[in-house]
């Protein structure tokens, strides 16, 4: 054959593949037998066998490529990945659709129900139509890139059906069908099988074989179009519907406008669940208008304008054997139930945590009761109620101590507090061994080789006084302890020496300031640009941040005012922690006219999202906050400014169009 009729052969053989693909597993609704299938797929392999100079990354035969990976690459999310609030009940639905009524200030919104996929959530990224990246979701802001295995799932395009840049993400899933079939199998080799099929797709996902992942029936239904190139869509149904068209399977959803309707349709899939071929563990509400998200936000940890309605977990009977105290790094004392180990949702549960006194106190919970337990949201253990008429008198009530069990300092309640907490703030061995393990975790400084077992040695032998000490460590402090040869606790001290150089995020993150999580660390150390400055802010200035609530403010306030978390800071200082971002890249981002002046966003911009438009500023050295006051240098209005334009006219507050704004980096 002519090498421009072999050419033209193989892209209509690849056509011809991608389709049936399409109609088989994406449709469901194949055309053609398997039979007919194989054979177009090995005429495909024979002419790319025998003409290798015409096989392309997006050929159907390509979708096992890769040879073993040694390990996985790390990268940052376009769009950092928030998680959801969740909805557990009828009230706190509502509750919900309230807020977003007031946020809107109108009622007459339109919601997208979707089902919530119990998998492992990916993000997949296309150039020009075609697939270049596959990643995890990680802790939101950097994920581990799978590209290879996720090349492997048939319901994944390798091609769209248009050449467009776009980001989307999507859940990756097995089967309740494939889920019993491979573990089935894995039985008959003498393997242990998955606890679940969330387990399962995780685990697959996450092979550094791609030929392990290809045995796995993995399947992936996509359910945000994150974003893409030269398109307008104004909500998500119509963002939805594209991603039919370009191919991908697409997670079900229905709209609906009716407060009323949107309950019922939880409580129908909350019984029709069973049904599904795959596992959810709830439904996805969200606003379906785009515009309107923008302009409703997010807090640190989630959208304004999403929730994840959860169903009402599996209940089974188990006996409180024990009830138990563990001291976590704030001190706090919580209690735990040791329970006769029971089956639920997939896995075995024995513990289950009581949460506080009072919770104890309004269950009536005592040793020796009987329980119904569940996984709320099928995930944390939790008991649901007593079963009383099982007592027989033998029951003791449990009564919560007044001093740590770890230290034996008193236990105080603050007011207005449900948690009792060691008062022995700098000396716990309890709270500092948490503390140190909080430092060393990944979204924190990420100190690989440094785990529970071995911080517990270094604490034994008096080697760490707090979690700046690990700078002071030596290899042959080490060398003496148990399961640590030379290579070993070389390793260990090179990974403590490279944690030196952690962004200023991943800093503010391990102090362990109380409620300052990954996500309002990253936001902080937006907003200031080295832990000195840090320390300096005012609970005012903290607040007027559109992420930092009052309970924020004052935990980073009251942390900076000890003079013991002051001592340790300066440890880290002194041993060469990086303090700050670096300052010939500060200096060089800083914008005059934007450098310290706080803005505020109104209304739909045109040339990027409200995220974008808020880094923008961040990263030229300007301030973000979220609503409108006399501290407020700009607002910028795009399409639709409200009552922030207004209020901002009444204050004398200069506003900007979009261009204006651009203006100011020009």
């Amino acid at each position: 054959m002519p090498e421009k009729a072999i050419r033209e052969r193989v892209e209509k053989l690849r056509e011809e593949i991608r389709y049936h693909e399409y109609r088989y597993y994406v449709l469901d609704a194949p055309e053609i037998s398997d039979a007919e299938f194989d054979q177009l797929m090995r005429e495909l392999e024979k002419l790319e066998a025998e003409y290798p100079e015409l096989i392309s990354g997006d050929s159907p035969t390509q979708r096992v490529g890769g040879e073993p990976l040694s390990a996985f690459e790390k990268i940052e999310h376009s769009v950092p990945m928030l998680s959801l609030g969740n909805a557990f009940n009828e009230g706190e639905l509502r509750d919900f659709a309230e807020r977003v009524y007031r946020l809107a200030g109108r009622r007459d919104l339109e919601f997208l129900v979707e089902h919530k996929l119990d998998g492992l959530t990916a993000v997949l990224r296309y150039e020009a139509g075609v697939l270049t990246l596959g990643a995890t979701r990680g802790n939101g802001i950097v994920g581990e890139v799978v590209t290879e295995n996720i090349r492997t799932i048939h319901s994944v395009p390798l091609k769209l059906a248009q050449p467009l840049n776009l980001e989307v993400r999507g859940e990756v899933y097995i089967s309740k069908d494939d889920f019993q079939r491979i573990n089935a199998e894995r039985l008959e080799q003498g393997e242990e099988p998955f606890a679940n099929p969330r387990n399962a797709a995780a685990g697959s996902v996450r092979q550094l074989d791609p030929r392990i992942a290809a045995a796995r029936s993995l399947t992936m239904q996509v359910y945000d179009l994150v974003n893409v190139e030269d398109l307008e869509l104004r909500t998500d149904t119509e963002a939805l519907a594209l991603l039919q068209d370009l191919g991908f399977k697409v997670n079900w959803y229905q709209s609906c406008r009716n407060l009323d309707e949107l309950v019922e349709i939880c409580k129908e899939w909350t019984i029709k669940r069973e049904d599904l071929p795959y596992e959810i563990d709830g439904l996805v509400i969200k606003v379906n208008d785009l515009a309107l998200r923008q302009e409703m936000g997010a807090t640190a940890r989630s959208p304004r304008w999403a929730i994840a309605y959860k169903f009402p977990g599996q209940q089974k009977t188990s006996l409180v054997k024990d009830i138990v105290i563990t001291v976590g790094r704030t001190g706090a004392l919580t209690p735990t139930a040791i329970l006769e180990p029971v089956h639920i949702a997939g896995s075995t549960i024995s513990r289950a945590t009581l949460h506080n006194e009072d919770e104890i106190r309004r269950k009536d919970i005592r040793i020796g009761d009987h329980v119904l337990v569940q996984k709320a949201g099928d995930v944390i253990p939790e008991v649901v109620k007593v079963i009383k008429e099982k007592r027989d008198g033998s029951e003791r009530v449990f009564q919560m101590p007044d001093k740590c069990p770890v230290c034996g300092a008193e236990a105080v309640r603050e007011e207005g507090e449900a948690v009792l907490r060691c008062s022995n703030v700098t000396g716990c061995p309890a709270q500092l061994r948490e503390g140190i393990l909080h430092f060393i975790s990944r979204d924190a400084m990420n100190i690989e080789g440094v785990g529970p077992a071995l911080v517990d040695q270094l604490l034994e032998k008096g080697l760490l006084k707090d979690y700046a000490d690990l700078y002071a460590l030596r290899e042959e402090d080490l060398l003496p302890l148990e399961r640590m040869g030379k290579k070993s606790a070389s390793n260990v001290i090179q990974a403590i020496g490279r944690s030196k150089e952690r962004e200023l995020h991943n800093l503010i993150f391990a102090l362990g300031i109380r409620h300052v999580g990954a996500g309002v660390a990253r936001v902080l150390a937006g907003a200031y640009k080295s832990i000195k400055e840090l320390a300096g802010a005012s609970r005012e200035e903290l607040e007027a941040i559109e992420e930092i609530g009052p309970a924020i403010a004052g935990s980073i306030v009251n942390f900076f005012r000890e003079d013991k978390n002051l001592q340790v800071v300066e440890k880290l200082r002194q041993y060469g922690v990086k303090m700050s971002t670096d300052p010939e890249e500060e200096e060089a981002s800083l914008v005059e006219g934007i450098a310290g002046k706080r803005f505020v966003f109104t209304g739909t911009l045109n040339n990027f999202s409200r995220t974008e438009a808020r880094e923008k500023v961040l990263a030229a050295g300007g301030k973000v906050s979220s609503s409108v006051s006399k501290n407020t240098d700009y607002l910028v209005a795009g399409e639709g400014g409200g009552s922030k334009l207004a209020k901002a006219r009444d204050l004398g507050v200069t506003v900007l169009t979009e261009e204006e704004f651009l203006e100011l980096f020009r």
